[in-house]
């Protein structure tokens, strides 16, 4: 079939008349333009007129179209750039510092790809600041989505029991004496990412820190938290800002099998507290978000890693980037995953669920996320060779997280804990580590254990028996009426 569609120049994606770039996929060419069609692939002409430009698409049915998404990423910032040239655009506008940084092409097919280059300009990209206003709907909204998991049980010898009647989901207020605290891990979900869709690559993902093609595929391998006790983040409306910048970069693997692991840091901090505008250079030396002189090494350290500066959370994300699956490679089932053993001791404590395709949904909308192996059971499948949608590793960061403090809260209320209801333990820091897959649909077990005195191992498990998730995480002293200002513990029925 042919179909016709006239747009403005400057929504123009596909590709124009030209030998020169490679024909887009109909899928991909489907995604920007703006209509839905699933398993078409071919070519496209362009023709201009005053002030439209119109794509005639011919869309032969074949099967491969899923695959070349992920090379279409390369052909699409040059064919973009040509079509606005023909209709007589200034594409000066629509250009952005991380647009031009995630295009640059490190790689063809006819030389190796420059390590030492891609290594400088990671590390001195420099990410725009990132500003959100800390109210407490996004931590609600989590809160909503994880009820179903983590509501208190009604009985304790039916640890994963729903009670029949749970506290009412009511939206807190931010004009109260006491606000809300931001408990542990839910600074993810605000600072979302200021992109249009338009820039994404195309499996969904930002290329903020994308190292560009032949690296198309990312996995979240895992990172770190550390809370500043001394500066919580209140949920009362306050500007705040997160600062970003890439930690390091390190390149493992024989030649052609090369994975570029980038280390990422996230500072989250109050902006001026007096309404002033403050310009972005002393934002970043105030929450200690400054890059050192020397970008020659593979690592870029800010400043000393226990020194917060007036930052409220420092995160670190550990993200591998891997080369495109060849064509076909994944066109069988999937292979099991390697199985890795858990702790031999006996947990603490454990909890069981299964994480769906709506808490997946719900959790990529939060977290402005559009992977589509969060989103798209067909490209997880044909393009990933995976069996089903895949659990964020920031979301199984943040379950393993809640999980511990769900055990840690049912003590106090129960008294069978070593700290009493005046005395509270709060997460100080947190490591951790993806080993392996976690899907939708598929049992999930948390297991925890007290390895020390403020120290828990704290683990994921599969449907196999494996572990997916390991961390540590220390705890800290609080008294009794910090915690009771965490609104998800009271959500969950835990609060005082």
């Amino acid at each position: 079939m042919s179909r016709s569609v006239s747009i403005p120049p400057i929504a123009i994606l596909a590709r124009p008349y030209t030998q020169a770039v490679r024909p887009l996929s109909s899928r991909c060419k489907a995604l920007y333009l703006g209509f839905s069609t699933r398993r078409q692939s071919s070519t496209s002409t362009l023709l201009v007129r005053d002030d439209l430009i119109q794509l005639t698409v011919s869309v032969p049915k074949t099967h491969d179209c899923l695959r070349s998404r992920q090379e279409d990423g390369e052909a699409y910032h040059g064919a973009r750039a040509h079509a606005e040239k023909i209709a007589g655009l200034d594409t000066r506008r629509q250009s952005s510092p991380f647009q031009k940084q995630a295009s640059r092409q490190y790689s063809t097919s006819a030389r190796k790809p420059n390590f030492e280059q891609l290594q400088h300009d990671l590390l001195t990209r420099q990410i725009p600041i990132t500003y959100d206003y800390l109210n407490p709907t996004p931590s609600h909204l989590l809160n909503v989505s994880l009820a179903d998991i983590f509501a208190a049980p009604t009985t304790t010898s039916a640890p994963d029991a729903i009670p029949a009647t749970r506290p009412a989901l009511v939206l807190p207020q931010t004009n109260t004496p006491t606000p809300l605290t931001l408990p542990p891990a839910h600074h993810i979900i605000y600072f979302p990412p200021a992109i249009p869709a338009a820039l994404l690559l195309p499996d969904g993902t930002d290329p903020l820190q994308s190292p560009g093609p032949p690296f198309n595929r990312r996995m979240w391998a895992g990172g770190s938290l550390r809370v500043n006790p001394a500066r919580p983040l209140l949920l009362n409306g306050a500007r705040a800002a997160c600062i970003e910048l890439i930690h390091d970069v390190i390149i493992k693997g024989r030649e052609g099998e090369e994975k570029i692991f980038v280390g990422i840091e996230r500072r989250v901090g109050l902006c001026s507290m007096d309404g002033a505008e403050e310009d972005e250079t002393s934002l970043r030396h105030r929450l200690g978000a400054f890059r050192p002189k020397d970008t020659t090494s593979s690592s870029a350290v800010s400043i000393a890693d226990d020194d917060f500066g007036e930052s409220s959370v420092i995160e670190r994300r550990n993200i591998v980037f891997m080369r495109s699956a060849p064509p076909g490679s994944n066109s069988g089932p999937a292979s099991p995953a390697k199985v890795l053993p858990p702790p031999t001791s006996t947990p603490d404590f454990s909890h069981t669920f299964i994480p769906d395709e709506r808490l997946l949904f719900r959790y990529s909308a939060l977290t402005w996320n559009a992977h589509a192996i969060h989103l798209d059971s067909a490209f997880v499948r044909e393009v990933e060779g995976h069996r089903s949608l895949l659990v964020h590793g920031p979301l199984s960061f943040t379950l393993l997280v809640t999980a511990l403090r769900r055990h840690l809260a049912m003590q106090r209320v129960e008294g069978t804990g070593k700290a009493s209801k005046d005395e509270q333990e709060v997460v100080e820091r947190v490591e951790y580590r993806n080993l392996a897959p976690l899907y939708a649909g598929e049992k999930m077990r948390v297991c925890g254990r007290k390895t020390g005195e403020g120290k828990w191992e704290v683990w994921a498990e599969t449907l196999e028996g494996g572990v997916a998730v390991r961390s540590v995480v220390r705890m800290a002293k609080a008294a009794g009426t910090e915690e009771a200002k965490y609104g998800d513990l009271e959500m969950l029925g835990f609060g005082d």
